[in-house]
């Protein structure tokens, strides 16, 4: 009787120990920062608040992203109205860039075994000449935005600017000697059952953590996000940009096919989408409009492939210089893979087009009535100069360029004008 006791009051304490944890919510950011992924995060932390929940815990593993949306989800997670744990898994992830500020950020900071943390320097401006006005104005707004974090979640100031000044990037066990991380946990329950007690500030006023047995409730980001998130990839966007010229392009050499057309519209709505959330350069952008038209002109003017030529080079760098690398924490860019291919198909397109045409153009008629000069016919009716000779089968009214030809003889046409034919003895 006593062990019936004591295990119904060992049940009874375990489940009001579950019943006193909650439910911790877990969030995955996996690729780059950009709109849509702070989007999920602020719709992540209100589901999360709502619901009463016991933390937001944010999977993190990004090589970087835009700096108004690291802002946004900064600004989000210092006034969050529960604890947000970031917590950098899986083994080889990392939280460079614009990571290392959102990972500073939270209330907690946490890593797996085999993760890096760091390298914050304001990429695009590391190949600018160390006294570039532009280049330290971004690196300076960049050491004061880490640092007013460090100095809100207590941690390792100076460690935060050599990150962002010097590029600094450490491992998961120098974070945590260097107070740049709280806890090292090798999955999502090792780390609930870690945080278990801790105590934090939540919108200024102290919680304790109940997570040990918590209930892990998964967050994903629904298809609305992932598909703004793939739009955000620039490679996307530069390969819709494509697409939605020539589609225009076809549509307007061929009026009435219709599906070209639509294709395009919607290819270049989307491509202006993708644009409008990427640091685009005007002047690549510019570029590769006018490498299209130099290849349109290439088919209306015979330029013997010297349009054709600016036309690639106009669309090579325009390709390169369409994402603005020179944003600040901005390491995406369009990959070469996407680039070449490309070019390099839309310069074979253009030119098979082109070398079509111009040999359509040098090529002897073979219909109508000029395919009739050169062919040889038979005289029906004396030409003396007018007669009329067959050719093909059709007798036509002719007109001979020397003496009288006999009927029955051998001709070649020479012109044709009015339906007349001008006809000369054939060798």
């Amino acid at each position: 009787m006593k062990s019936l006791l004591a295990t119904i009051a060992l049940l009874c304490c375990l489940n009001s120990a579950a019943a006193a944890a909650g439910k911790a919510y877990v969030a995955t950011i996996d690729g780059s920062i950009n709109p849509a992924s702070a989007a999920y995060i602020h719709e992540a932390i209100l589901m999360a608040g709502e619901a009463s929940g016991e933390c937001l815990v944010l999977r993190l593993n990004t090589p970087g992203g835009l700096l108004d949306s690291t802002r946004d989800i900064v600004t989000d997670l210092l006034t969050a109205p529960l604890p947000v744990i970031v917590y950098v898994s899986p083994a080889g992830a990392q939280s460079a860039s614009a990571g290392a500020f959102i990972t500073r950020a939270a209330h907690i900071a946490a890593m797996a075994p085999g993760t890096n943390i760091g390298a914050a320097h304001p990429v695009g401006m590391q190949g600018d000449q160390p006294d570039s006005i532009m280049n330290e104005k971004a690196t300076n707004d960049a050491a004061a935005f880490i640092r007013t974090i460090s100095e809100k979640r207590s941690r390792n100031i100076e460690w935060a600017e050599d990150a962002v000044r010097k590029s600094i990037s450490i491992t998961e066990t120098e974070a945590l000697d260097l107070n740049v991380i709280d806890f090292i946990a090798p999955s999502i329950n090792a780390l609930l059952d870690s945080l278990d007690g801790v105590r934090t500030m939540v919108d200024g006023s102290e919680r304790v953590l109940t997570t040990r047995g918590a209930e892990v409730v998964t967050i994903e980001m629904s298809f609305k996000y992932e598909f703004l998130d793939l739009l955000s990839n620039p490679n996307i966007a530069y390969i819709f940009l494509l697409l939605g010229m020539y589609g225009l392009m076809f549509e307007l050499y061929n009026p009435g096919a219709i599906f070209p057309g639509v294709v395009g519209v919607i290819s270049l709505i989307l491509a202006f989408y993708s644009l409008n959330t990427l640091p685009v350069s005007y002047a690549g952008l510019a570029l590769i409009i006018v490498g299209i038209i130099l290849f349109i002109l290439e088919i209306k003017i015979t330029s013997y492939g010297l349009l054709s030529i600016g036309g690639l080079a106009s669309l090579f760098l325009g390709s390169v210089m369409l994402i603005d690398t020179d944003s600040p924490l901005e390491i995406v860019s369009i990959s070469w893979s996407v680039i070449v291919p490309s070019v390099l198909c839309t310069a074979a397109f253009f030119v098979f087009a082109i070398g079509m045409g111009m040999k359509a153009q040098m090529r002897k008629p073979t219909t109508g009535s000029e395919g009739l000069v050169g062919e040889t016919g038979i005289v029906v009716a004396i030409l003396n100069p007018d007669g009329k000779v067959m050719v093909h089968g059709e007798v036509w009214n002719a007109v001979s360029t020397g003496p009288t030809i006999k009927k029955g003889s051998r001709v070649t046409v020479v012109e044709i004008q009015n339906l007349r034919l001008t006809v000369r003895p054939s060798e």
